[in-house]
C-alpha cells in the first residue's frame, strides 16, 4: 500500500474570469522509506503540485479536475476538513520551503519557530519544551545548541537556516517530507551535507520525502524514482537510474543536456598588460561591541589577495560562503573600504578613489548581482531600468536615441524589444537576469564583475545565459570576474580559477590544472562535495 496515491491532479490560477491550468493530470504513488523527486524547470508546475497536496497553495489557486484524489495513509486529503488537515500539516507531514531566509521569522528566535510545531501537536511546555528544541537541533547536526537557540535567522549561515527548516519540518517525526528546492543556493559542500542529512534522517525514521528540484546531480544523489514535468505535465516517470541513463522523452533528455560539461574553456591571446591588477589586498571589517558600538576588534574577509585580469579573459573566483568572494568582488568597485593592498585598473590607482574620480570609470567597470529580482525596481520598466545609468553618464542624450540605445542593448541579450515596456515581475528569472546584464552593456564596460549571477536559475536557464556571456565575451572583449560557489559553472566559464578560503586565495591556476590536479585540501573538499551529489565534474 502506498504512503502517499495522487491521481488526476489538476492545479489552475485564477486570471480574471479565466484559470490558468498550472498542473494537469499529475498521478504518482510513494512508498514508505522512498524517495520521489519532481524534476523540470520554473514553470513546469512542480512546486505547485506539491503545495496543492497540503491545500497551501494562494487564494486565486484552484482544483481544476473534479476527478482528482490526493490519498495519504489511506485518507483524503483533498476531501478532508480544514481542521483535521491542519493537525496532519507539521505532524504527520513537515515540508522544507524553498528559500529559508524568507520562510523563517526575522523577528523570531530559531528556539520559537523550531518550538512552535512541537507545542502545538505535542502541547510540550517549559523544560520539556527546551529539551525537544534541542534534540532537534542536534538531530539536524547543530552544534552548541543552546546557543543557537537564541539566535535569529540573519545570524546564521545558509547552511544553518536550511538545518533549521529541517528542524522545523521534522520536529514530529513525520511519515512523509515534503522538500520544496531544500539546497537552493547553497554551496556544494553545504548541498552535499543537506543531501547526506536528509537521507541519515530517512534511514533512522522511515519517512518518505518528496523532493522537488531542477538540480538533475541532486536527483542522482538521493532519488529512488523520478517524475519530470514539463509545462504542467507528467512527461515521464520511472526508477532514477533509468530515467537519468536512457531517458525516453525529448524534454528529459533536454535537461539532461543542459547540464554543464567541460567545454575546455580557451584563452584568448592575451596582452602582456593586463587591465586589472591586484596586490596584496586585505579588507577587515570592524567588530563593535557594547552600548556605544565601541571597535573592539576587526576580522578578516579579504586577506593578502593577488591576480591580475587581462583583456577578454574570465577568472572565476569559488568558495563556499563566507570565503570573501563577493566582498572582493565590492572592494574592486569601491563598494566596501580596503585596508590595505593596491587596485590598479589601466594604470590608475583605485585605492582611496574619490567619488568624483569614481563616477568617471563607473562605465568601465560594472556588476551583475546575484539576485536579478532584488536588484531591479519593482517600480520601473525594463526600459527605464536599463536606460537608467545611461541618463547619469550621458545626460545630453535624446529619448530617441536612448530608446535606440535600449533597443541594441536587449538585442545583444537576446530579448525582443516589447520586453522594453514589461515589469521585473512579468518576466522570467532568466529574462531578468538578461535585463541586469543589458544594465551594464549599455554603458560599453570593459570589465564585469558577476556575482552568483546563476544561482538560482534552472539547467537549461544556466547554460543559455552562460552561452550569452561567452558571446558577448567573444564579441565585445569583455573582462569577467565571475564568482561562483557552484563547480560546475566555474568550469564552464572560466579560464583560470581563485580558490578562496577564510579570506584567502589558496589555489590559483589554469582551470583545467585546478580541477584535475587540484593542489590544496580544500579545492579537494569542494570537488570531492560534488562528486558527491552525483555530478561529474572530471
Amino acid at each position: 500500500m502506498s504512503l502517499l496515491s495522487v491521481r488526476n491532479l489538476g492545479v489552475g490560477f485564477r486570471a480574471g474570469s479565466a484559470i490558468v491550468p498550472a498542473a494537469r493530470n499529475v498521478c504518482f504513488d510513494l512508498s514508505e522509506g522512498q524517495t520521489l523527486a519532481i524534476v523540470g524547470e520554473s514553470g513546469s508546475g512542480k512546486s505547485a503540485s506539491a503545495l496543492s497536496l497540503l491545500r497551501l497553495l494562494p487564494a486565486d489557486a484552484a482544483i481544476i479536475d473534479p476527478g482528482s484524489s490526493v490519498e495519504f495513509n489511506g485518507q483524503r486529503l483533498d476531501t478532508m476538513p480544514v481542521e483535521q488537515l491542519q493537525s496532519l500539516r507539521g505532524n504527520d507531514i513537515g515540508m522544507i520551503f524553498q528559500e529559508p531566509m524568507i520562510s523563517l521569522n526575522p523577528l523570531q528566535s530559531v528556539r520559537r519557530q523550531v518550538g512552535e510545531p512541537i507545542r502545538i501537536h505535542q502541547g510540550l511546555k517549559g523544560q520539556a519544551l527546551e529539551a525537544a528544541i534541542i534534540e532537534m537541533l542536534k538531530l539536524v547536526q547543530l552544534g552548541d545548541a543552546p546557543r543557537l537557540m537564541k539566535a535569529y535567522p540573519f545570524e546564521l549561515s545558509g547552511g544553518q537556516r536550511q538545518r533549521v527548516m529541517i528542524a522545523m519540518a521534522l520536529a514530529n517525526r513525520p511519515k512523509l517530507l515534503i522538500a520544496d528546492e531544500p539546497t537552493t543556493a547553497l554551496d556544494a559542500t553545504i548541498q552535499a551535507e543537506i543531501i547526506q542529512l536528509l537521507k541519515d534522517l530517512q534511514n533512522k525514521l522511515g519517512m518518505a520525502i518528496l523532493f522537488i528540484t531542477h538540480d538533475l546531480p541532486l536527483v542522482r544523489a538521493i532519488a529512488d524514482h523520478v517524475l519530470v514535468m514539463e509545462r504542467g505535465e507528467v512527461v515521464e516517470q520511472g526508477i532514477a537510474q533509468q530515467i537519468l541513463t536512457t531517458p525516453k522523452h525529448a524534454y528529459t533528455r533536454k535537461l539532461l543536456a543542459a547540464e554543464l560539461k567541460d567545454e575546455r574553456t580557451t584563452r584568448t591571446n592575451l596582452s602582456s598588460k593586463p587591465t586589472m591588477a591586484v596586490a596584496n589586498l586585505d579588507v577587515k571589517y570592524p567588530i563593535r561591541k557594547g552600548i556605544f558600538k565601541r571597535v573592539v576588534d576587526h576580522v578578516h574577509a579579504v586577506r593578502d589577495v593577488s591576480f591580475e585580469l587581462h583583456a577578454g579573459e574570465t577568472i572565476g573566483v569559488l568558495g563556499e560562503s563566507g570565503s570573501g568572494k563577493s566582498t572582493l568582488g565590492q572592494a574592486i568597485l569601491g563598494l566596501v573600504e580596503v585596508h590595505s593592498g593596491s587596485i590598479t585598473y589601466e594604470e590608475r590607482q583605485l585605492v582611496g578613489l574619490e567619488r568624483t574620480g569614481w563616477r568617471a570609470l563607473r562605465r568601465d567597470l560594472q556588476i551583475v548581482f546575484q539576485d536579478p529580482y532584488g536588484s531591479l525596481s519593482p517600480r520601473m520598466s525594463v526600459a527605464e531600468i536599463v536606460s537608467e545609468g545611461l541618463g547619469l553618464h550621458s545626460p545630453g542624450l535624446s529619448s530617441d536615441a536612448m530608446s535606440s540605445r535600449v533597443r541594441e542593448a536587449l538585442e545583444q541579450v537576446q530579448l525582443p524589444a516589447a520586453v522594453a515596456d514589461r515589469y521585473p515581475h512579468e518576466l522570467s528569472g532568466g529574462q531578468r537576469q538578461r535585463v541586469s546584464i543589458a544594465r551594464t552593456l549599455i554603458l560599453q564596460p570593459k570589465v564585469l564583475i558577476l556575482d552568483e549571477p546563476t544561482s538560482a536559475l534552472d539547467l537549461s536557464i544556466q547554460a543559455g545565459l552562460l552561452q550569452l556571456l561567452k558571446t558577448l565575451q567573444h564579441e565585445l572583449g569583455l573582462s569577467y570576474l565571475f564568482i561562483s560557489h557552484d563547480l560546475r559553472v566555474i568550469r564552464a566559464m572560466s579560464h583560470r580559477v581563485l580558490v578562496m578560503q577564510q579570506g584567502q586565495v589558496v589555489e590559483a591556476g589554469e582551470t583545467s590544472q585546478v580541477f584535475r590536479q587540484p593542489r590544496h585540501d580544500y579545492t579537494a573538499k569542494l570537488l570531492a562535495a560534488s562528486f558527491a551529489l552525483g555530478d561529474e565534474l572530471l
